[in-house]
């Protein structure tokens, strides 16, 4: 007897998430406010595809150089390696490379994408996620990067967080290599432990200063046992860095120049400290940022998977990155921009009460109580009708015969309206209209059968011209109640 096959598994790949209609329109609520804020900044779209030749991800992958470290990679048939992209930046520099002699310099642009990570998934922690990023290429100043966080200060009192929730904080990467060169790790030989150290200082927010010691001296290990190998630094190097990203450092470069200017605009354009701050504790873990770095701050405070309550923390950043143009040119192309991160600032949003508070009410049902072709087409021009008026609006597609269950299907669908004509009421030509919202309201307040059947609650016979008018007026009831509980 021949075994039967076994069943193929369902299961989702650990660090990828399936997405809702709920939480799609969200997304999309929420990228067009981000959207408006960038056109009304004067930037222009563009996209890049997933894939990039891993070489031009390069150095700047979050790990090392392996194909596969931190990015998912596959070979084309003529053995390259392609990556997934890891952010939208390094596929921003390689389009402006190619397209070096037709893009208009300044080049403003933004674009939302997904973004790939080959790293151990976790709680709040995911492989796959969308970014938004804009970016300033050819700008050399300051000035661009002070616009950069003015319009990350716009975006989020777009979105309808209010100052005091929020500060956009500010540094310079100069600072900060001004004081690696100062315990001895400047020059190429001393990139990889810089990079290391870079990352440390990174998770401050996440590990605490003694967490940043840990991972600056032999490592760290995590709750899991995973341990992370540390920059191995001198106990005089670590107390040199714990002093400058507590701000008790003192340094005088190009760095600290480039922030007083930066105040000073950011004065000038009425954006105070309550917006926009400038804060020796941010880094940035990536080594491609070569002067301003910046993050946007949400201030307060949610409950965690753990159910402790902590302080929401970054939703995005970014900087400048003169250097990563120049990679495939040759040509000092200077660059600025920042990202944001799109699943944690909508997770901000939602914790607010500022998102997905409009509800997409589901469509109204044609019934079909016929199945031959003539009916079908009278039934669909109905839906037809309904949807040119700009109602939301579709035919049950299921089995006909079984009227009881298209009644069940809008329920289990939160139609509002049912729209239902059998031979008595087209030869009349009448329709029957049922408020299925006000019906199930009736429904828990009338528990006699007989009073039920003599009421026919909510339902009202109407002529065939009449229709769009009527399943108009009853949405419009059914969103001033909505309204009305909101309110209330």
């Amino acid at each position: 007897m021949a075994k039967k096959p076994n069943k193929l598994k369902a299961r989702l790949p650990r660090g990828f998430v399936d997405r809702s209609a709920e939480d799609i329109r969200a997304t999309d609520e929420m990228l067009a406010k981000i959207r408006a804020v960038y056109e009304r900044y004067g930037f222009d779209p563009v996209e890049t595809p997933a894939f990039e030749y891993t070489d031009c991800l390069g150095k700047f992958l979050p790990d090392t150089d392996r194909p596969n470290a931190g990015v998912f990679s596959v070979q084309d048939e003529d053995e390259q390696w392609m990556s997934l992209r890891y952010d939208l930046t390094a596929p921003l520099a390689r389009h402006v490379s190619e397209n070096i002699n037709e893009i208009q310099l300044p080049y403003r642009t933004y674009r939302a994408g997904w973004v790939f990570r080959n790293e151990k998934p976790g709680p709040g922690r995911f492989r796959q996620f969308m970014q938004f990023d804009a970016d300033t290429v050819g700008a050399p100043g300051v000035q661009a990067d002070a616009e950069m966080c003015m319009m990350m200060s716009d975006t989020m009192e777009a979105l309808g967080i209010p100052r005091g929730q929020y500060v956009i904080r500010v540094n310079n990467r100069k600072v900060l290599d001004g004081v690696l060169e100062s315990i001895g790790l400047g020059g190429e030989e001393h990139e990889e432990r810089r990079l290391t150290v870079l990352r440390a200082i990174d998770k401050l927010d996440k590990f605490g200063t003694d967490g940043v010691r840990l991972l600056l001296g032999e490592g760290r290990k995590d709750e899991s046992g995973d341990f992370t190998k540390g920059a191995e630094l001198a106990p005089e190097g670590i107390d040199s860095i714990i002093a400058f990203v507590s701000g008790t450092g003192t340094l005088d470069n190009e760095g600290i120049t480039e922030l007083n200017t930066m105040a000073e605009i950011f004065s000038a354009c009425g954006y105070g400290e309550d917006r926009i701050k400038i804060d020796q504790s941010v880094v940035r873990g990536l080594e491609y940022y070569t002067g301003t770095v910046f993050e946007a701050e949400l201030l307060f405070d949610v409950t965690n998977e753990k159910g402790d309550v902590v302080q929401f923390g970054s939703v995005g950043g970014g900087g400048r990155y003169d250097g990563l143009v120049k990679r495939f040119t040759g040509r000092d192309v200077p660059a600025t921009g920042f990202s944001i991160g799109v699943s944690r600032l909508m997770t901000a949003l939602k914790n607010l009460g500022k998102l997905g508070t409009s509800d997409v009410v589901a469509p109204v049902l044609v019934t079909v109580m016929d199945g031959d072709v003539t009916a079908l087409g009278r039934y669909q021009k109905m839906v037809q009708d309904l949807r040119e008026a700009g109602i939301r609006a579709e035919m049950y597609q299921g089995n006909w015969k079984k009227f009881g269950n298209q009644l069940k299907y809008a329920d289990r669908r939160n139609c509002p309206i049912a729209i239902i004509q059998g031979s008595d009421e087209r030869e009349a030509g009448e329709i029957q209209v049922k408020d299925l919202i006000e019906g199930k309201r009736l429904s828990e307040e009338i528990t006699d059968n007989i009073t039920w059947r003599e009421s026919r609650p909510a339902q009202v016979t109407v002529k065939e011209t009449d229709l769009i008018a009527t399943v108009r007026g009853i949405l419009d009831g059914q969103a001033e109640d909505r309204q009305r509980q909101n309110e209330g």
